[in-house]
């Protein structure tokens, strides 16, 4: 069993209302940065400093030379995680560059130590050359134990991710994708016991065919939902548009069995389920053609594609990625157990077994107290990243995945 850090308060399922936080507060909380280095070891004495640095730390660099898989239990690259971002597609800010994301990493680094105990360093590159960000992280490997991509826009990220996971024999994730559609799947799962679905019979409509749109329609499928629909901001993506791009290609080959085409009030009559991820809106008026017992699942922040109030009007259950109304919907849930069970299993990738226990391990927390309004874990719910560690672990073991 994982232990981990005291992660939080609450497993309660009502969010409450924080006051307004004024940008007084938000900048004194970001002077200084919000992170800093820590000592594992006392360095108080002359025997300490033998020890940590010479002559004793000659020792572990002759046998690391001899031994290299040393590293990874005798530095601190075996619970660290590189973060790593190019700037350009920061949180709903589009292309702010490498130094204005790294208020971001340092976020996401933070949350990595105070959710799964393991340390992370923000890593942000100034160019969006794939070639040149993969070629930056191959040389930095001997550095880190894992990589969390971060805020890269597709489609590039697609092939940063695909092409560091082939050069590098250590876990890498692109968060943005994969961490929103491990717990989309974890929502939606239970979101299904709650209206009384199943995967197999239900048709999803799905609004972003970016980063987070890809790897849920992906995940989806893997967990076997078999009627999906996909939308870009043209349009339902359909196997007879000629402007796909590569990715948009296998949208169309992999979703859309009926192979409709159209806008979203032909995407939405009948649907079952709605996601979104794309950042647009969607009017009421398409929402009463959609199935009795809806699920509708508005995930852009800050302003949800439509607004809960609306929303709860023509479905059972509603979820945001806010943290100001029940069942929000927050990659917090997974990207900390996540690493901290393939790098503690030493795993040399992440796979889609990995992920689809992560979501199960995820949903699972819920168990008898299933509401319409409590579907997932909290941010705050100390129990989710040893979970999910877990679940991770033993699916990795399980894989053969380890070193």
């Amino acid at each position: 069993m994982t232990t981990l850090p005291d992660a939080s308060t609450t497993t309660d399922s009502t969010p409450t209302r924080l006051p307004a936080i004024t940008d007084e507060e938000i900048f004194s909380a970001h002077e200084g940065g919000k992170l800093s280095a820590e000592l594992t070891r006392p360095l108080e004495t002359q025997r300490d400093l033998s020890i940590a640095y010479t002559p004793g730390v000659a020792k572990v660099c002759t046998a690391i030379k001899d031994t290299p898989e040393l590293a990874r239990t005798h530095t601190w690259t075996g619970r660290l995680v590189a973060v790593v971002s190019d700037g350009s597609a920061v949180l709903g800010l589009g292309d702010i560059g490498a130094k204005a994301s790294l208020p971001v990493m340092e976020g996401k680094c933070a949350l990595f130590k105070r959710f799964s105990g393991l340390d992370a360093i923000p890593i942000v590159l100034d160019t969006n050359d794939v070639d040149e960000i993969v070629e930056t992280l191959v040389r930095l490997r001997p550095s880190f134990g894992a990589v969390n991509l971060e805020d890269i826009s597709a489609p590039r990220c697609f092939e940063v991710e695909e092409r560091v996971k082939a050069a590098l024999d250590i876990p890498v994730m692109h968060d943005d994708q994969h961490g929103t559609a491990i717990v989309v799947l974890a929502a939606l799962t239970n979101a299904l016991r709650v209206v009384d679905k199943s995967f197999t019979s239900i048709k999803v409509v799905l609004s972003g065919a970016g980063a987070a749109g890809v790897a849920v329609a992906k995940i989806l499928g893997d967990a076997g939902v078999e009627n999906v629909i996909v939308l870009d901001s043209k349009g339902i993506i359909d196997s007879q548009r000629s402007d796909l791009t590569a990715t948009k290609e296998w949208i169309a080959s992999n979703t859309n069995p009926g192979g409709i085409s159209g806008g979203i009030d032909t995407a939405l009559d009948g649907a079952d389920v709605f996601i979104g991820v794309s950042g647009g809106t969607i009017d009421e008026e398409h929402l009463p053609q959609m199935a009795d017992d809806a699920i509708i699942f508005a995930l852009s922040n800050p302003n949800p594609e439509i607004i809960p109030d609306i929303a709860s009007k023509y479905a059972t259950v509603v979820a945001t990625g806010r943290s100001d109304f029940p069942n929000q919907i927050n990659n917090v849930l997974a990207f900390p157990g996540i690493f901290r069970g393939a790098l503690d299993s030493g795993a040399t990738d992440i796979t889609d077994a990995m992920k689809l226990s992560a979501a199960r391990a995820i949903a699972d927390l819920v168990g008898d107290d299933l509401a319409p309004d409590y579907i997932v874990p909290g941010a705050l719910d100390a129990r989710v990243a040893p979970a999910v560690a877990d679940a991770v672990e033993s699916a990795a073991h399980a894989q053969g995945v380890v070193r």
